[in-house]
């Protein structure tokens, strides 16, 4: 296995680069904007510049992401958004080497089409990497151990939930709702209760600037929307309170996934669980009033890493220091 430069981490909200011996690179939002003509769709926005134009165009110009629930959906196009990516980070083409962090729950023809795009994109050698794994490494887990680790990232378009024992996934799975379905859920939420039609650039600000699960939160935002009736604009002050109905079935879904996940675990592993506790990590776990709502409705012991939407990129960044214990975990996937 030859020297590996890059981590990848190809989300469904962002896209984030690490590259050894330079750190954490790159984090650009995985959005394409393509343009409808008479030749076909011609891509106008790729990356950032992809989500400052939503909600921001005429109806020809589409944004969106060519990763769905952790799987390739537009081949082409994420192909085109990860050359524009690579071309910001000094990437070598047919010489540099790459780890991809992906979700735990794909099957073989979707890893071999991030293997296999990866592998146009430019890189000489692929290895896929469970992200989960990395979220571990970058809690500052010993996942080499006999102690079972158990990790939950709530990313922005998927769930991981994975027990970690002796550098390999014991158990795992994959939900398919992250925090892009909490800003769609939002819009349609505001859409039903108050007639006002807000783009997902909106929702999602709302998420994080408002969104809290405790009840008596006094946080509020002001937003602007299209009036369903009228179709003019129409301004509203939106509390926390607007949020909870949910956010609180968000967690609380994740909550009865990880309960199902322990208790199908043998009395061993689950008791190692119960001793160290669950570790929670992705961007939703910032959420304002998640510890508070995890010691009433959770039973076992948890904690929330620092730099949540960071850790799994960050870990990617450890593993790379870390080549015998790299070519372990890959030699386990």
């Amino acid at each position: 296995m030859n020297k590996i430069k890059f981590a990848i981490e190809i989300g469904g909200s962002y896209t984030k680069i690490y590259v050894k011996d330079e750190g954490f690179a790159l984090c650009e939002p995985t959005l394409i904007s393509a343009e409808a003509t008479p030749q076909g769709y011609q891509i106008v926005g790729k990356g950032i510049e992809a989500k400052n134009m939503m909600g921001k165009t005429h109806d020809g110009v589409e944004v969106f992401s060519p990763i769905s629930n952790g799987e390739i959906i537009n081949y082409e196009y994420l192909k085109e958004l990860l050359l524009y990516f690579l071309a910001k980070v000094e990437f070598k083409k047919n010489r540099d080497s790459c780890i991809v962090l992906v979700n735990c729950g794909l099957n073989e023809e979707e890893k071999n089409n991030f293997l296999s795009i990866m592998h146009e994109v430019g890189f000489r050698e692929v290895y896929l990497v469970p992200t989960i794994i990395c979220t571990c490494i970058g809690a500052g887990k010993n996942i080499s151990s006999t102690k079972t680790n158990m990790m939950v990232n709530i990313g922005g378009a998927n769930t991981d939930i994975a027990v970690i024992n002796m550098n390999s996934i014991v158990k795992g799975a994959t939900l398919g709702m992250g925090g892009r379905a909490v800003d769609v859920a939002i819009a349609n939420q505001i859409a039903y209760n108050h007639g006002i039609v807000v783009g997902l650039n909106t929702s999602e600000k709302l998420k994080i600037q408002v969104g809290s699960l405790y009840n008596n939160d006094t946080l509020n935002m002001e937003v602007t929307g299209i009036d369903v009736e009228s179709k003019t604009p129409r301004s509203y002050i939106l509390s926390s309170n607007d949020l909870l109905p949910v956010l609180e079935p968000f967690f609380e879904e994740i909550v009865r996934a990880i309960d199902v996940t322990i208790t199908s675990l043998p009395p061993e592993l689950s008791t190692d669980i119960i001793n160290n506790g669950v570790m929670f990590a992705g961007g939703m776990s910032n959420i304002a009033g998640l510890e508070n709502f995890l010691r009433k409705n959770f039973k076992y012991p948890f904690k929330i890493v620092e730099d949540a939407e960071n850790i799994s990129i960050l870990g990617a960044g450890k593993l790379l220091d870390d080549p015998e214990l790299l070519e372990t975990i890959i030699q386990n996937v």
